[in-house]
């Protein structure tokens, strides 16, 4: 397995409504990428680096190769808002634009990454086995429709697309994944730290979704926040999430077990680490680039072992 190895700004602090470190902003975080040896990143949420051609500048000016941008829809409500119609098209603006300025020759390709954006009362952790709490066979159609007219924009704009099952959302669960599966031609993306939290064993996964997993996050979670929110009762996914994101060897994903199930598959995707951290609102920066560049190392490691 050649890795292709990209960071993300989610690792800096940037993601939902928190804005990274006080001490940095976008292109202090794609330096500090570029100076750990990380070969990509994924753009981060649309806009917080600037706009299309901003976007496009900085990440030639640090010599990163895109990796995609992830999206959250409605799947829920069925339907497209127009606020939500030109979001996506500017984040697949974007995206193009930088794939146009940074790709290299035998990079992985940089998926507009389609996740579901959830609902309220999704933000408890759910019971893996708790069906009726998923979108019935109606909406489920309905989303399935949204999700092919996403593929379909992505698809104008010479993007390819992937999913991302993701915590506390309507495609979480295993047995949502494999809905997902069954229904649309829509590939995956195995994040091995929503998976294990949603009570799917990443390694396992590897296997059982096989060819349609071709973008990798990883992340190394500890079980015992879930464990805890469970146990009080209904907890906002943002009250736990980034207690339970830690840097790599420190968590309870059997990461060198899921490199070793890629390199089986011979998968040549992108490796994206992530660890979703919240910023405090101080000086964070030099904390976050230690961090970063331990994952990295430790990555990599694992990937140059495996590979022997």
């Amino acid at each position: 397995m050649t890795p292709w190895i990209a960071s993300a700004p989610v690792s800096f602090g940037v993601w939902g409504p928190h804005v990274g470190p006080a001490d940095g902003d976008g292109n202090d975080l794609l330096a500090a990428m570029a100076a750990a040896g990380y070969r990509g990143s994924e753009l981060g949420p649309t806009g917080y680096l600037g706009d299309p051609d901003r976007t496009a500048d900085l990440f030639a000016a640090h010599g990163l190769v895109p990796a995609g941008v992830y999206v959250g829809l409605e799947l829920a409500a069925g339907r497209w808002s127009e606020e939500a119609r030109t979001g996506f098209e500017l984040a697949c603006a974007t995206l193009r634009a930088t794939v146009d300025r940074s790709s290299v020759p035998g990079a992985p390709p940089a998926p507009i990454v389609l996740a579901d954006d959830g609902a309220p009362g999704l933000d408890a952790p759910r019971n893996p086995a708790d069906r009726p709490s998923g979108l019935d066979d109606t909406a489920w159609a309905a989303a399935v429709r949204v999700l092919a007219e996403a593929a379909a924009i992505c698809a104008d704009h010479g993007l390819p697309t992937t999913f991302h099952p993701h915590l506390g959302t309507f495609v979480e669960s295993g047995w949502e994944v494999e809905r997902l599966l069954t229904t649309t031609d829509l590939t995956v993306v195995l994040d091995t730290g929503h998976a294990l939290l949603a009570g799917t064993d990443p390694v396992a996964a590897v296997t059982a979704w096989g060819s349609r997993v071709d973008h990798v996050h990883l992340k190394d979670v500890r079980l015992e926040p879930l464990r805890r929110a469970r146990a009080t009762g209904p907890v906002p996914l943002r009250s736990w999430w980034s207690e339970a994101n830690v840097v790599f060897g420190q968590g309870d994903v059997d990461l060198p077990g899921v490199v070793t199930a890629l390199q089986r598959r011979n998968y040549a995707g992108w490796l994206v680490v992530e660890q979703d951290v919240a910023p405090h609102g101080g000086p964070q920066l030099e904390e976050f680039c230690d961090d970063q560049q331990h994952n990295l190392d430790t990555l990599t490691a694992m990937v140059s072992q495996d590979g022997r």
